[in-house]
């Protein structure tokens, strides 16, 4: 059974009057906004000192973290609008049909949702040029039958979204020569709603973007790609932009910020931070690190032994931390802007008191004083070792957001103060099905998981080091007590 809410269409069924219908409905409110509203695009932005954007709520868009907005498409829209001297706001839909018809309203600038390049799209919203290729994939159960062609795809159960750029080609595929090719459109926003359908087995293959699998792929060991649908074409990511205004100022902006991203070398960045799958932590990490432990460790320990005993920790626990947030470090930053030993965003770093995130001594104060307050805030009811653990996952993904899978522990029946039943739920915070009921949506939990997990793995390495290094000698033999001169051939004779 699909979930309240959740639409589903066969191709070829009931399809042309919703899409006549939104073509209607769309060409009216542009009628409206050119009545009301028009002028030129870009001057009414820096004029409203505000850029407007409309996105979803996914892993590779857009979402809520332990500092606030995250996501790939916020940080280049935060880009332009700094570029611009603006204020970003942000709004959210929930399907694809709503987020181009708040774009048609005139209710934002910009749509910046991951959103593929199409013809039909084109004739109705001006869009930038391609920021991202992508390439369209067929998705299976792995232990099923694979396909390896559009043919195998004929009499499957196929999901992909509706009014998204693939059901496009899926039809132009059928009047290509597969006439019998069906498949369901779903209603929604996120891709992430059709690999939860194949692993529910309510479908037996998805239509799913590069971009959006590849990151998510861990979560979903039971699935993988078949093949790319189009296999000698890449498909564009663009913005969209509201139809009702002049643009063409705004539509060259924004193409010379991308062309500028390009060149500089932040839109490879941000595609690294933002679309690389987390993983565990491998043997050549391990390795890594106890290379680190005797490279460059002695250069911060004493460092980092003061700061523990002033905030009442281990400093096995601290720098621990340290080694997974910078790999020790003091001059770290990443994409995003998190600097340091610590890596403290600016947010942070003014919370707890630091004026330069790149000096070793308040970057270590900062990142313990921001660990122990997440510990004070936590409920008592959670009780340690656990209590590090989870103000371990809050560092690295904000305490409402565990709260959310302490949630979503109570109620599949675990216990939402054993960090071993909470710890299993974080990835669920990435799938659209468990976060749709939550407070504050969708997390990278699953990099939560991997942070708390490697920070214990160097944890147990340094204690064991460390009982390896202060262990006590072996008791000293009898000709140890004795003067030299007894020592020796004399001793051997008794």
């Amino acid at each position: 059974m699909l979930s309240l809410g959740t639409r589903l269409e066969w191709a070829g069924m009931h399809r042309r009057a919703p899409v006549i219908a939104l073509a209607c409905s769309v060409a009216l409110l542009q009628l409206l906004n050119a009545c009301s509203d028009g002028g030129d695009a870009l001057q009414r932005i820096q004029s409203r000192g505000e850029l407007q954007v409309v996105t979803r709520n996914s892993p590779t868009t857009y979402y809520l973290d332990r500092e606030g907005e995250n996501g790939f498409e916020y940080a280049l829209a935060s880009l332009l609008a700094q570029d611009l001297g603006v204020e970003l706001k942000i709004s959210t839909a929930f399907t694809l049909e709503a987020l181009f018809e708040t774009l048609a309203r005139g209710e934002a600038d910009v749509a910046a949702a991951g959103l593929t390049f199409t013809a039909d799209r084109a004739r109705e919203f001006p869009h930038s040029t391609g920021y991202k290729k992508i390439r369209p994939q067929v998705v299976y159960v792995v232990g099923s039958a694979r396909p390896d062609s559009v043919a195998d795809l004929v009499g499957r159960t196929i999901v992909v979204l509706a009014d998204g750029g693939n059901a496009g080609e899926l039809r132009r595929l059928r009047d290509e020569g597969f006439a019998d090719l069906q498949w369901q459109e779903v209603a929604g926003a996120d891709a992430m709603e059709l690999l939860d359908m194949l692993e529910a087995g309510q479908a037996e293959l998805a239509i799913v973007n590069s971009n959006e699998f590849e990151p998510q792929s861990g979560l979903y060991p039971q699935l993988n790609v078949a093949f790319d649908l189009l296999p000698d074409k890449e498909l564009d990511l663009v913005w969209y932009l509201a139809p009702a205004a002049d643009n063409t100022r705004l539509q060259a902006y924004i193409d010379q910020f991308f062309l500028r991203l390009q060149d500089d070398g932040t839109l490879e960045r941000l595609r690294e931070q933002y679309f690389r799958q987390s993983e565990g932590l491998s043997r050549e990490h391990s390795q890594a690190f106890n290379l680190n432990i005797r490279t460059t460790l002695p250069q911060f320990r004493e460092l980092i032994e003061q700061v523990a005993r002033e905030y009442q920790m281990e400093w096995q626990l601290l720098a621990a931390i340290a080694y997974q947030e910078s790999h020790w470090d003091p001059l770290a930053t990443s994409p995003t802007g998190v600097r340091g030993l610590m890596m403290l965003t600016e947010r942070t770093a003014q919370e707890v008191g630091v004026s330069d995130r790149l000096d070793p001594l308040q970057s270590l104060r900062g990142g313990s004083r921001y660990l122990k307050d997440l510990k004070r805030r936590l409920p008592r009811s959670i009780r340690e070792p656990d209590r590090t653990w989870f103000a371990l996952a809050a560092y690295n993904m904000g305490l409402g957001h565990l709260e959310d899978a302490r949630v979503l522990t109570q109620r599949q029946g675990g216990d939402p103060n054993s960090w071993d039943d909470v710890m299993m739920r974080l990835p669920l915070l990435q799938k659209q099905s468990s976060f749709k009921d939550t407070r504050y949506g969708y997390a990278p939990g699953g990099q939560a998981f991997h942070f708390v997990k490697n920070i214990r793995h160097y944890l147990e390495i340094l204690n064991w080091q460390d009982i390896s290094e202060n262990k006590p000698l072996p008791p000293l033999k009898m000709e140890d007590y004795l003067p030299e001169i007894l020592r020796g051939s004399e001793l051997q004779a008794l």
